[in-house]
């Protein structure tokens, strides 16, 4: 009943409309309006509310009429800017502390409405109600209302509008307190039922890739959650992703390690990449990665350090330039940690000594090699101001001063001392004063050091630290400082002593290089100008000879030792090298007769090795030696150079090699003298280059020179462009490099062989052909060159003979005839006939073979050897076939016309087929195996000479020994052409390189495998002296792998023949194994050797073992000297090469190794020797890339036959489990899966980029025909996520190939599962495939995958929808039997739900 005297209330068609305006409105004073007369309205109610009747309808009608008005107003609205305002308006009123829960109601649901009827958008809404001032905790009716508002319209949001709503949502639960009240709980519930939602995987607001960006990004550690009341909601979504962090993670990645090459090609290192400052692996995407993954790889970075040749690895690996020359302080820790293992190392094997001086004795050979390495790390990187000096001494002095290590502290003052001596002149004093901190710590006696034994080579150690002090206080002179502390007592006889010697006096003895008086000095006062001029002065003498007139004509054949030159400073040692480089300059530039001293020239090969010298050393020798040398014409000084870089030099980086090579093109393009001896050497010098490049360096330094590739083709040799070829075609075939013909640049080898053809156009054989890659193979078959008559020849030749007899008496007629240059080069083919029916050589042929010259003669042989080939193939059988061959073998050694190594290099190297192809062969053979005269000299030089040239003082009189006894004459005896001296090279070294290559040819052909075992046998002694024997015999057992497979006594021959002779100057155990080797012992029929799983597992040990550092195997090694640059790269290739030689097929070896990690066995002998088993798969994936592909594509047999079985589970166990290799170790399940994750993954890390395409051919062809549940699909996520971001920087196609393959798998799967059955790991799949959306392939497969996507089950489609860009209303959605339609997202992951502890949740209003 209504009350008496009620006011009037207004009816609902009393709300007067704003008054029109002929220009448009503006919204926001439209609602302003409206919004006024409704609290004015709202106003009244409230003050009369206990006078008036309440009437539902009429309510209802109040609200409607409002809603109509502000709808027709947004409608019509203005501006975007003024529909904002409007909605902050009617938010600003709704949110008013005096407004009642009907008050606030209404205007929420008008807001609802006006989203509802698309009057205004849902996210403009979102973002003003959260945006208000109005929005805090204790307005609690307006904070609840808001966020439940927000929950019913969030979905009308696009998802990027969602993920800003997500990030303030989070920053407002942030408000709260820990200690929430109770009357602030609605509030906060409000808030997290608003985030349930929007992480409702079914309602798919937006990815749930970007939640959990979200939330890693801003909260890192759980523990930094916003609210505990949040805490289990975000830890659980995040935990859900965890699948996807395990499959895109490589199996113990943080436990593999590199084999660090001298040289290293770019793509290999992506996978070892840094951040320089946290030592972090640069991981794709914000998830829940492992913690040893997201750890700093001290480990690795360590290791890398401490290996020999791993400065470029290490700036690579950190990402550091040494032109922008930028501190990394965390490459100083570890710089710093090494140097504290070696002060340990010391230690330790010092205390086992009874005194001091015998405990230097007992230092090995390892740890001194350490010591030394440290100093060259230490150089290179302060150096370029990669680390600060001063910063890692004081670092070293506060670790010393925790653990207390005093053994090696002389070790480590003769490293810092290496950097002070030849930095101290351009540093100021500041820089090394904190080393004398060290003084303080390590030099703590109260007595005087003794001065040491200075005839032993470790007193250069201990009288570092005096040295130091002289150089600091030198500075400390020079820049007129006063040093505030005196001489440490502890020094003090030493620096007396060192005084007492520095000055030449009638007590003192000269100084020479018997003992190391001379090191101490030039260490001493090599800043010191009058006083180091003294021991300079003997170390220049020792080298060039005495200076005394009475022996002024002596030379010097002695160098100086390798261990006196390490006993130098670096600052010594690069003195030593300017004044050899000067001198030598200074004597080409002068053009005298004077030849270099031998002792000089050894001395200098020895300086070279030195990479702390480099800018002088080889950096110097390529850039100003070699050129001005040239540039003078000192022929003679150019030959002895060049046979040193041949014979001496090891390790050169291979930019260096490329550039000799393009000098030495360069340089046979113009004339030197004519000289036969230098154009020998020059072509030598080329071939060796050539044959001995590693083959990553070929593609990566030869794709580099582009268009500029003719400077490494030689214009005339054709014999040097076919072995040019012959290393392209072995560098494609062991990287792989034809898989990426075409993409980026690869065609490189094209426009090198392209140029080849256009100097030097040539065929192949047909057996040779066979044997190289299919791009090569397809080249040369496209660009034929027409073969040439042999009956034609015949008859030149003949022509030309009787024109010689015809011309005998007119000897000016016979020259100008025979040596201009229109004449074919059939010369030596009529020497050859003159000696065959003369048994004699026309005294004029000198004068013609002279007019001819070098490099005509060399298209004369070719010519000769092509004709003897005719001759021999048509002379049938019998004794006139010897005298054939003797005639040759006169005009090679009785009359010196032809070259022996030439002639036997163009023999194996001419293009012959069938019958032909045999007869070459034959005459090979004869010539090898018949005369004496090269198999005396092959006996008697290795006899008497030994490989190790850097232990020796007396090499150059047992060269000069040889060739008095076996000179080598060009041409003719009693012809004289002032013979350049030759200080290294013979025919025997200079045979090797042919021999080389003529045991390629020898396996290229069928039936003649008795023919090269007998050459074997005869000639393998000369490997001896073979730089690079291990990998000889690995390039050539992974080239011809497929040849040598079913000859297996072929393999062990040239495993026995070639290892076998250096067997005295190895230790037993140096490459082989002691199965191996007993193998060996056993007779050549003898190949009936099943090696058992033991055997691999001893191959992987050994390997594990010395990559750990836990063992050597082999005898100390001077690593500046070796084949190979570190002992794990040497163990490495050994392995590769045994394995290859195993009388077994490649499946039976590949599938011994595999078994080792695939059974228990690796986990076994790990945990017996307390080391992690991922050590061991990552020994086992080096070794198995490292073999050719029939090994280790075997595992892709193992994987294909692992999906099969995977067709159905019986495991109690859930797949993520089992798949997961440390739940698996740790818990000790069924290891099958867990283990074929890891070798797989262990071998793709390692495998290079040439092979990379085997993965896909692996998903595309074969396992997508099998694949048909969801498991199967989640191994294969498995394999091939973790390497996605390697395959984006390398090959991007190839990953947006195998995305696309991932759909369409997808596809198969989603139509072989019921529709009324649920997928187990949807979820996984969709976030697994939004992470490679974008972290790679973003839009690029767009096009590919929309019509994957639209013919999949309505769940997909409702999560695809943001890659599609699909609308809800677009995703068709079936109709049950009942005819109701169900929910979109039903089928959710049940198993996720019960993680996330949602199954079955409601959104309450």
């Amino acid at each position: 009943m209504a009350m008496q005297n009620t006011p009037a209330i207004p009816t609902p068609t009393s709300i007067s409309a704003p008054t029109p305006n002929p220009c448009q409105p503006d919204t926001y004073d439209e609602v302003r309006a409206l919004m006024k007369e409704f609290t004015e309205i709202r106003g009244i109610q409230s003050a009369f509310n206990a006078f008036i009747v309440h009437d539902d309808s009429y309510a209802e009608e109040v609200f409607n009429t409002l809603q109509s008005k502000l709808a027709k107003v947004f409608s019509e609205g203005s501006s975007p800017e003024s529909v904002e305002r409007a909605i902050k308006h009617i938010i600003s009123i709704t949110g008013q502390p005096t407004n009642n829960d009907e008050t606030v109601e209404i205007l929420m649901k008008i807001l609802e409405k006006l989203v509802a009827s698309s009057n205004v958008s849902a996210r403009m809404v979102c973002e003003a109600l959260l945006e208000s001032e109005r929005l805090t905790i204790r307005n609690s009716k307006f904070w609840i209302n808001s966020f439940v508002l927000i929950k019913k319209i969030v979905s009308g949001v696009d998802y990027k509008g969602v993920r800003e709503i997500m990030k303030i949502s989070l920053d407002k639960a942030a408000l709260f307190p820990e200690k929430i009240l109770p009357s602030q709980l609605p509030q906060l519930n409000a808030v997290v039922r608003l985030l349930q939602y929007i992480f409702d995987r079914n309602a798919c607001l937006l990815p749930a890739y970007f939640i959990v960006n979200e939330i890693l990004k801003n909260y890192p550690e759980k523990r930094q959650f916003p609210h505990w009341k949040l805490s289990q909601l975000l830890s659980d979504f995040v935990d859900s992703f965890q699948p996807i962090a395990q499959m895109v993670t490589v199996i113990g990645r943080s436990r593999m390690l590199p084999v660090v090459e001298h040289s290293h090609s770019g793509y290999s290192l992506l996978s070892w990449k840094l951040d320089p400052v946290t030592l972090r692996f640069v991981v794709k995407g914000n998830l829940p990665y492992d913690k040893d993954l997201l750890q700093p790889q001290d480990r690795l970075l360590r290791f890398i350090l401490e290996q020999p040749y791993s400065r470029d690895m290490v700036c690579a690996i950190l990402g550091l330039q040494k032109q922008l020359k930028i501190r990394c302080s965390t490459l100083e820790d570890r710089l710093v940690e090494l140097v504290i293992v070696a002060m340990e190392k010391t230690e330790t094997e010092m205390n086992q000594a009874n005194d001091t001086q015998s405990g230097y004795d007992e230092i090995s050979a390892a740890t001194l090699w350490l010591w030394q390495h440290l100093s060259t790390q230490l150089i290179f990187f302060v150096l370029f101001q990669l680390a600060s000096f001063p910063h890692i001494v004081l670092s070293i002095h506060n670790k010393l001063s925790e653990i207390k290590l005093f053994k090696g502290r002389d070790f480590l003052m003769w490293v810092l001392l290496q950097f002070i001596s030849g930095s101290i002149q351009k540093n100021s004093l500041g820089d090394f004063l904190p080393v004398l901190r060290l003084y303080d710590l390590l030099y703590p006696e109260k007595d005087a050091l003794a001065v040491p034994d200075i005839t032993k080579p470790y007193c250069v150690s201990q009288m570092a630290a005096t040295c130091i002090w002289i150089h600091i206080l030198k500075k400390a002179q020079t820049e007129n400082q006063f040093l505030c502390r005196p001489l440490p007592l502890t020094l003090k006889k030493q620096y007396d002593y060192l005084q007492s010697i520095a000055v030449q006096n009638s007590t003192q003895p000269s100084l020479n290089v018997c003992d190391f008086r001379v090191a101490l000095l030039a260490n001493a006062f090599s800043t010191n100008s009058e006083l180091f001029s003294r021991p300079m002065g003997a170390l220049v003498e020792a080298m060039h000879g005495s200076s005394s007139s009475s022996v002024a004509s002596q030379i010097s054949v002695a160098p100086l030792s390798v261990q006196i030159l390490d006993s130098l400073t670096v600052h010594t040692k690069m003195s030593l090298i300017h004044n050899i480089v000067t001198h030598i300059m200074k004597i080409s530039t002068t053009k005298s007769s004077q030849n270099l001293n031998p002792a000089l020239v050894e001395t200098y090969a020895r300086l070279l090795v030195y990479l702390e010298i480099e800018s002088l050393g080889i950096k110097g020798f390529m850039s100003q030696l070699l050129p001005n040398v040239f540039k003078s014409q000192a022929w003679g000084i150019l030959h002895t150079l060049l046979e040193m870089f041949c014979y001496r030099l090891h390790h050169i980086q291979p930019h260096y090699r490329v550039q000799l090579l393009s000098h030495l093109n360069a340089l046979a393009n113009n004339a030197h003298s004519n000289s036969a001896q230098l154009h020998m050497c020059v072509e030598t010098t080329a071939l060796r280059l050539i044959t001995s490049f590693n083959s990553v360096d070929v593609h990566t330094q030869f794709s580099r020179v582009g268009g500029d590739c003719k400077s490494l083709v030689s214009s005339e040799s054709e014999e040097l462009n076919r072995a040019l070829v012959l290393t392209l075609a072995r560098a494609i075939h062991v990287t792989g490099s034809d898989s990426i013909a075409g993409s980026g640049g690869s065609n490189w080898y094209r426009d090198i062989l392209t140029a080849i053809m256009q100097n030097t156009p040539h065929s192949w054989s047909t057996h040779v052909l066979q044997a190289f890659p299919s791009v090569l193979f397809d080249f040369f078959q496209q660009n034929q060159v027409p073969k040439e008559n042999k009956q034609q020849l015949k008859n030149m030749v003949d022509e030309e003979y009787r024109n010689w007899n015809a011309m005998i008496s007119n000897e000016k007629e016979l020259i100008e005839h025979f040596a201009s240059q229109g004449t074919p080069p059939l010369f030596l083919c009529i020497l050859w006939k003159m000696v065959l029916e003369t048994d004699r050589v026309n005294p004029v042929a000198p004068k013609v073979i002279e007019r001819i010259g070098p490099k005509g003669l060399s298209a004369n042989l070719r010519k000769f050897c092509d004709y003897v080939v005719c001759e021999f193939a048509n002379a049938g059988a019998g004794q006139y076939v010897n005298k054939l061959a003797d005639a040759i073998s006169d005009l090679i050694w009785k009359f010196n016309i032809i070259p022996f190594d030439r002639l036997l290099l163009c023999l194996a190297l001419r293009s012959h087929e069938g019958n032909e192809a045999q007869v070459c062969f034959f005459i090979i053979h004869m010539l090898l195996i018949k005369p004496l005269e090269f198999k005396n000299r092959i006996q008697e030089f290795v006899r008497d000479n030994s490989p190790e040239h850097w232990k020796q003082t007396s090499w150059h009189e047992k060269h000069k020994s040889f060739n008095a006894k076996y000179p080598e004459v060009s041409y003719f005896d009693g012809q004289q052409q002032n013979p350049i001296p030759m200080y290294f090279g013979n025919v025997c070294l200079r045979f090797l390189p042919v021999f080389d290559i003529m045991i390629h040819r020898f396996l290229e052909m069928n039936n003649i495998q008795k023919s090269l075992e007998l050459m074997l046998e005869q000639m393998s002694p000369l490997y001896k002296f073979h730089d690079r024997p291990v990998t000889y015999l690995y390039n050539t057992l992974h080239y011809y792998e497929s040849r040598l497979r079913d000859k297996s006594s072929l393999k062990k021959k040239l495993i026995s023949a070639i290892l076998g002779a250096l067997r005295d100057i190895k230790p037993p155990n140096w490459a082989l194994s002691d199965q191996y080797q007993t193998f060996l012992q056993g007779s050549n029929e003898d190949i009936n050797w099943a090696p058992d799983i033991d055997y691999y597992a001893g191959l992987i040990n050994r390997f594990v073992d010395v990559i750990e550092g836990r063992r050597k195997f082999f005898a100390p090694v001077d690593w500046r000297f070796n084949e190979f640059p570190n002992p794990p790269a040497h163990v490495l290739h050994a392995t590769c090469v045994e394995i290859m030689a195993l009388p077994v097929s490649p499946i039976i070896a590949a599938n011994g190794i595999l078994e080792v990690v695939m059974c228990s066995r690796a986990e076994m002998d790990a945990n017996e020797a307390n080391m992690d088993v991922e050590s061991w798969f990552n020994a086992t994936g080096l070794i198995l890339v490292t073999l050719p592909e029939s090994y280790w594509l075997l595992l892709h047999d193992r994987i294909v036959s692992t999906v099969e079985k995977l067709s159905t589970w019986s495991h109690k166990y859930t797949p993520l489990q089992l798949f997961n290799f440390k739940t698996v170790k740790n818990g000790l399940l069924y290891n099958e899966y867990a283990n074929l994750l890891a070798i797989t993954h262990a071998v793709w890390y390692h495998l290079g980029i040439g092979h990379m395409h085997n993965i896909q051919t692996l998903i595309t062809e074969k396992l997508s025909a099998i694949v048909q549940n969801e498991i199967q699909l989640l191994f294969i996520g498995h394999l091939v996520a973790p390497f996605l971001q390697r395959l984006n920087t390398e090959r991007p196609n190839m990953v947006c190939r195998l995305t696309v393959a991932f759909y369409e798998l997808l596809e198969k799967v989603d139509k072989s599962i019921p529709k009324d059955a649920s997928l187990t790991y949807m979820d996984v799949f969709c976030d697994l495939l939004y992470h490679i959306k974008y972290m790679y392939t973003g839009d690029v497969v767009k096009t590919d995958v929309e019509p994957i996507i639209g013919r999949l089950r309505p769940s997909l489609q409702l999560r695809f929808r943001f890659i599609t860009h699909l609308n809800i209303e677009d995703i068709s959605v079936p109709t049950t039997a009942q005819g109701t339609v169900p929910v979109l997202g039903a089928t959710t992951n049940t198993n996720l739900q019960n993680i996330l502890g949602m199954q079955g949740m409601k959104y309450h209003e």
